[in-house]
């Protein structure tokens, strides 16, 4: 991968993610509850995928600023007993109308801080999750628990591995004090090396460490040594993602100054120096901020055409249903999206008339399917062979995205992408700019906003 600062800085724009498409801003509140549990019903076909659960834990004991999660702030542990009664509503009328042969392989808790939860609450809360779904146990299942390592121990770690989860997720941010001051959460290394070093003693199979480029006072010699230190207790993947200010959408970003945060020039040095530290490393690029060893299971499962991107991320598997249970947690399925009711009021309201918390989603249109692939595609493995594109969907590839196989030409022309008769595939220098490249076949990109002026969405880069 060659980094080509003067092409990130041209393709940098506002863009989606793209954990689904259609993106959120296309769900609508006609998708209502009842169309939540027609979708679920309708998932149970003969061939129906495996199941991956995410459930959302909101709740933090105190505000990080950089954070655009959908988190409540609150020292009160009364709530998440009040909270975790509504979310077994949930579970137990999602579970009633799955199939009980669909297995659960994958399970991630997100937050918020999902180690708010006491050790007695997570393990009530695993109790419940077997007894309603058919939680998968051979040792090839992947249960993942996201991390604020001030708040685990390596003796809760143990705790945490003995309830099922051998993936961990360590949010870090930067080693930094000055930076970690700004941002509102002091956190030693040692707190987090420790964790990584009791983990590998226990029965976790996957460490990762969260990073983010672009905060209040970091320097270029400040996160260098962030990256080296993180580099030296070698976790299985990094996450370095870019801080995306956005103060009018998040309110706890309004306690970062502006004037503290990173020029655009250095914002930028900073993630050359972030590719260039780690890859050097022996840390392969997986695409969108993620870097992973090897060995770990989001390589191979690039090499193998099994990745690919949900509403956590990047995903080791590519054909299971999502069912998002808890305030704002979003469901996948093959022709339909849907997110739960994002105040955990109007959450819990909700569940208690009748288990399900749907606000608002969506049905795929056939366009959408074609599409969604697309960028799939180019999201996990840089590269769409328009071969697969035709047999899936029955389209001849090069007539059914004429337009934006004219758009892509500038990129071509820029050495961003590569256009062959049969192939569209992104080069090393353009791997940095999946999204740009992925919004060419955004058709609601392409749909003038009367919303307002403020950006929908954080910069590519």
């Amino acid at each position: 991968m060659h980094f080509d600062a003067a092409l990130v800085r041209k393709y940098d724009q506002f863009g989606p993610r793209y954990t689904s498409y259609p993106t959120a801003l296309q769900f609508s509140t006609h998708f209502d509850a009842r169309c939540g549990a027609d979708t679920l019903s309708v998932s149970n076909r003969a061939d129906a995928p495996p199941i991956s659960l995410y459930i959302h834990v909101p709740f933090c004991e105190s505000p990080c600023f950089y954070c655009g999660c959908n988190k409540v702030i609150t020292r009160d542990r009364e709530r998440a007993w009040v909270y975790l009664a509504h979310l077994y509503l949930e579970i137990q009328a999602q579970a009633a109308l799955l199939s009980k042969d669909r297995i659960v392989t994958q399970l991630h808790l997100g937050g918020g801080t999902p180690t708010y939860l006491s050790d007695t609450q997570l393990a009530d809360l695993m109790r419940v999750l077997r007894q309603n779904f058919n939680m998968r146990t051979d040792g090839r299942q992947e249960y993942s628990i996201e991390i604020d390592p001030r708040t685990v121990s390596a003796d809760r770690l143990s705790v945490l591995a003995s309830l099922g989860f051998n993936r961990i997720s360590l949010g870090v941010q930067d080693l930094d004090l000055a930076v970690q001051s700004a941002i509102n959460r002091v956190q030693p290394p040692e707190t987090t090396f420790n964790l990584i070093d009791r983990a590998r003693s226990l029965a976790i199979h996957s460490v990762s460490i969260d990073l983010i480029y672009g905060l209040p006072l970091q320097t270029l010699c400040s996160f260098s040594q962030t990256l080296d230190r993180i580099i030296e207790a070698r976790p299985d993947r990094i996450a370095a993602y870019s801080y995306a200010h956005l103060p009018h959408a998040f309110k706890a970003q309004r306690q970062i100054r502006l004037e503290d945060l990173p020029t655009p020039e250095v914002k930028l040095a900073l993630l050359e120096m972030t590719v260039e530290k780690l890859t050097a490393a022996g840390y392969v690029y997986v695409g969108m901020d993620h870097f992973a060893l090897p060995h770990d299971e989001l390589v191979q499962a690039q090499l193998n055409s099994t990745l690919q991107r949900n509403f956590q991320g990047y995903s080791t598997h590519a054909h299971c249903d999502l069912i998002g249970l808890g305030v704002s947690a979003i469901s996948g399925f093959d022709r339909a999206y849907s997110q739960n009711h994002k105040s955990v009021g109007a959450y819990q309201r909700s569940v208690a008339l009748g288990g399900f918390a749907t606000e608002r989603g969506v049905y795929l249109t056939d366009d959408d399917c074609v599409r969604r692939t697309v960028i799939q595609a180019i999201m996990c493995a840089s590269r769409v062979n328009y071969s697969e594109i035709e047999s899936r969907h029955k389209v001849r590839f090069v007539d059914y995205f004429q337009r934006e196989l004219k758009q892509l030409e500038p990129l071509a022309y820029d050495g961003l992408v590569v256009l062959s008769p049969q192939a569209l595939e992104v080069t090393g220098t353009g791997r940095l700019l999946l999204r740009s490249v992925a919004m060419i076949f955004d058709a609601y990109m392409h749909i003038k906003s009367t919303e307002t002026a403020q950006p929908r969405f954080s910069r590519t880069v």
